[in-house]
């Protein structure tokens, strides 16, 4: 049974919640019958709300088929025989799940059964029930590969070499006969492609399309970074070509087809660093005595026809990827820093959205639609920042009315079930071959919330525009949403027992109240030791945004409707939005939901490969500046608690690393995961989150982007030279590799056994 559904006297039950732990329950014992009367004293439920609710989700997992009920009317597990389509998961301890297309449900798959399976493929199963009566599947078609090109690192042999993958959902190296290897060299990182996998071989066969360097250079890690997550390093020549060719000149006719805003002043504020400018904001004081706000987004559909090359490979990137060192755009850099961009003193086509206020930031009145812009200042953050604190400085009573009307707008935003999930940014300095010198915490300040309380209102309203419904005759028009669903109330009844250690609580009552005491609980946090802890379980416990068509509104903003509006240069979402609006305010008919939702996947799916590739790229640069850094001492807090070691981040820049378990040498501990601690058996000594320690940098693995600490009392020998410490860690994790088998009728055959440096799949070895 789910922790909630055993422990937890739930007030109330959300839909996402119950559907959760309803699937859980038939999952866990599919052979047994349920009343309804069962599931209300199972899932202690006694106000007449959530039986309400349970009796709405259980009609709905009966229509979805996920469960049946009987002549009884009881509720059961729906016990499948035969065939069904699915994608196969492969978690990192080696278990496999196929989640069935249709119904939404997980099937076990036991490693025997995978037949060379791998994470993410569409694959046919044949459906069977355990001696338990669990329903299990075997895999006996991989409809589609999830992907056949992996990156890792070369181990060659005298016979044979092997791509040692890193991804964490591969857990087989591929084989690479000698004659495949491009001049691979051993150590070296390289992209390899799985040609064939033969019934029977323990690991499937590949060949070297790309060798991208040797370990621990920069652009080698930085590129093999990007091919992991299948993130392009470069446009295609044809789109490049179709850039340089389109027509850029802003005419007369163009002008006058749209509102000239050209006379009103306007500014942009983005990082110092930036090179493209989506967003400006206007501002004048109207005869009125009302304000004017003009958010104004670069017209980027203007220039890139639906369908053309470069809207292709735009949809393809679905995003621009921030690393460390460089942006990997979304557009070629013609449009992206040039045309599109918002430049101080030049003539730029715009999408605007333009705000009539009164002194109390409330919408007075509002517009939509194409403009001409003209920006006067380009500001970075810091010099705005400078200006509100002083209240000196270029177009002080422009950025200082905005301010005034930003914070009340930001006020508003919090009272009306806003969560304030605002953390300190990790950032680095790094010179011009991408070696970082400096990490450190950056913290957002007013001029950043000025320019987000203006997109947010921007987003907010067009996104209310398109969907709030006018009448029965004309029902909301397809559009694309940025939605947020309400939190899993399983994962918050954990986080609520956890913060119930350092003495806070929230309220459960009611979504309302959740985001209320949550954000009374993030403020009371500031300055305390626990704050990065617990903000992060926080962010946790809620669920991930997306893109859909589907308007659930976005929770932890607190909208009924929002979308993103205001960043086309580097997001094909916000692209997507800007034609829709357009054909919308021009007459035209609702689009097609089901094309649309197709996109919205797609873009969410972009968008979750980047969030990674930048994690992994901030990890590389983490530990590349730590490894300067052996055998000093730091302060830290204990931000993670695992049967395999103790995580902790430094308090100075908020590096993280662990102390593996096996450094733990004072003591035998065991992990407690009722209470997130260690407990030590003979000491009783315990290490919990938001613990103070003093650690050790120990090791810095920059082919695994992983830091090992050790406690500053360990008489643990530390290798302090970054070169013998590489070794080492290779040394250690170099498998005793048995020679390839002889060839057999022809056929040849990869070695049937080979130990690798991180978990395998044991029944696949």
């Amino acid at each position: 049974m789910p922790e909630v559904a055993k422990n937890y006297k739930a007030e109330r039950y959300n839909r996402r919640t119950l559907n959760r732990i309803l699937a859980d329950v038939f999952k866990e014992n599919p052979m047994k019958e349920y009343t309804f009367e069962d599931l209300i004293a199972l899932l202690n439920i006694e106000d007449n709300a959530s039986k309400e609710m349970l009796q709405l989700v259980l009609n709905e997992l009966v229509n979805e088929n996920k469960i049946q009920k009987n002549e009884a009317g009881n509720f059961q597990t729906v016990i499948k025989t035969g065939v069904v389509i699915g994608t196969l998961d492969l978690s990192r301890k080696g278990q496999a799940f196929v989640r069935e297309e249709q119904s939404g449900a997980e099937i076990f798959i036991p490693n025997e059964n995978l037949h060379n399976g791998l994470h993410g493929d569409k694959v046919e199963i044949a459906l069977s029930a355990s001696k338990s009566g669990k329903q299990e599947g075997d895999v006996i078609r991989i409809i589609k590969r999830a992907r056949t090109t992996f990156t890792g690192t070369i181990e060659k042999d005298k016979n044979f070499a092997f791509l040692v993958t890193n991804h964490k959902t591969m857990p087989y190296d591929i084989f690479i006969p000698l004659d495949k290897l491009m001049k691979a060299k051993n150590s070296d990182k390289a992209v390899a492609v799985i040609t064939e996998w033969p019934e029977g071989a323990k690991n499937p066969i590949g060949e070297i399309i790309e060798v991208l360097g040797s370990t621990g250079d920069n652009e080698t890690e930085i590129h093999a970074i990007l091919a992991e997550y299948g993130l392009p390093y470069q446009f295609p020549e044809n789109v490049e070509k179709e850039a340089e060719t389109l027509n850029t000149e802003i005419t007369s006719e163009e002008i006058a087809s749209r509102r000239d805003m050209r006379d009103v002043t306007t500014f942009t504020i983005d990082p110092a660093d930036a090179k493209d400018f989506d967003d400006a904001i206007s501002y004048r004081k109207l005869k009125n005595g009302n304000h004017e706000i003009g958010v104004h987004i670069a017209d980027v559909s203007h220039y890139i026809e639906e369908g053309s090359v470069i809207d292709q490979e735009a949809f393809n990137r679905g995003t621009s990827v921030y690393l460390v060192d460089r942006v990997v755009p979304m557009l070629p850099e013609k449009l992206c820093n040039e045309v599109c961009s918002l430049r101080q003193d030049e003539d730029k086509l715009t999408f605007s959205a333009v705000f009539e206020l009164n002194d109390k930031a409330e919408i007075q009145s509002e517009w939509f639609g194409k403009t001409v812009i003209r920006s006067n200042r380009r500001f970075c953050y810091d010099e705005a920042q400078q200006v509100i604190e002083t209240g000196e400085g270029d177009l002080k009573d422009e950025i200082l009315k905005c301010w005034d009307l930003a914070k009340i707008l930001r006020e508003e935003r919090f009272k009306n079930g806003s969560i304030s999930f605002e953390r300190n940014e990790i950032k680095f300095d790094i010179d011009e071959n991408g070696k970082p010198l400096r990490v450190y915490f950056r913290e957002s300040k007013e001029a950043n919330f000025l320019v987000e309380e203006f997109m947010l209102l921007a987003n907010k309203r067009v996104a209310s525009f398109v969907g709030e419904k006018k009448d029965k005759k004309h029902p909301p028009k397809t559009f694309v949403y940025r939605i947020h669903d309400e939190p899993d109330l399983e994962k918050l009844y954990s986080f609520q027992k956890f913060i119930g250690k350092f003495g806070y609580s929230i309220n459960m009552k009611s979504d309302e109240m959740i985001a209320k005491t949550l954000n009374e609980l993030l403020s009371k946090l500031k300055g305390q030791r626990e704050q990065e802890v617990i903000s992060t379980l926080a962010v946790r416990s809620m669920a991930k945004a997306i893109y859909s068509t589907d308007n659930i509104g976005h929770y932890g903003l607190g909208f009924p409707y929002y979308t993103h509006f205001t960043s086309p240069i580097r997001r094909y979402p916000d692209l997507m939005v800007h034609r829709l609006l357009f054909s919308y305010l021009n007459g035209g008919k609702s689009a097609s939901k089901p094309y649309y939702e197709d996109l919205c996947k797609h873009c969410s799916e972009r968008e979750n490969l980047a969030v990674q590739a930048e994690r992994a790229s901030d990890k590389y640069k983490e530990v590349e500046f730590m490894r300067d850094h052996l055998g000093e001492v730091y302060d830290a807090l204990v931000s993670g608690i695992t049967e395999w070691g103790v995580y902790c981040e430094l308090e100075e820049n908020g590096i993280e690393g662990m102390i593996p378990m096996r450094d733990l040498d004072d003591d035998f501990y065991m992990f407690d995961e009722e209470n997130y601690c260690l407990v030590g058996h003979y000491t009783k000594k315990k290490y919990q989150l938001g613990d103070k320690v003093q650690i050790k940098i120990a090791r810095a693995n920059i082919e695994r982007k992983q830091l090992d600490f050790v406690l500053a009392t360990s008489e643990k020998h530390i290798e302090t030279d970054p070169d013998k410490a590489d070794e080492l860690d290779r040394k250690k994790s170099q498998r005793a590799v048995v020679p390839a088998v002889k060839k057999k009728k022809g056929k040849k055959k990869t070695p049937k056994t080979k130990k690798s440096s991180k978990k395998k799949n044991k029944s696949k070895k």
